[in-house]
């Protein structure tokens, strides 16, 4: 299987994980600052800023980009329980 890393600016942090790997995975158990509250209802909160790499995530959704828009994120803003990682990818929390 592929491997691609992702690195987490904010706590100085590299991890190889394989490809197709969504950041929420990645980024709870690191202990990443990304928060996440889909689990309370309120989407759109794990909103990230993708420092590097950004074409190396999967396209968004629908779905993401609606969300996006609604929460009016910026260019190079990206659901993390939604972008996969596909390549070498720079992300913090937004």
């Amino acid at each position: 299987m592929a491997k691609a890393k992702v690195s987490f600016s904010d706590i100085d942090l590299t991890v190889n994980v394989p490809a197709g790997t969504r950041v929420i995975e990645v980024s709870e158990k690191v202990g990443s600052g990304i928060v996440y509250g889909c689990r309370e209802c309120d989407c759109g909160t794990c909103i990230m800023e993708v420092e590097e790499g950004w074409n190396n995530l999967s396209e968004p959704s629908v779905l993401e980009d609606k969300v996006l828009r609604e929460n009016m994120a910026g260019r190079h803003q990206r659901l993390a329980c939604q972008a996969q990682i596909l390549g070498d990818v720079t992300v913090k929390p937004a």
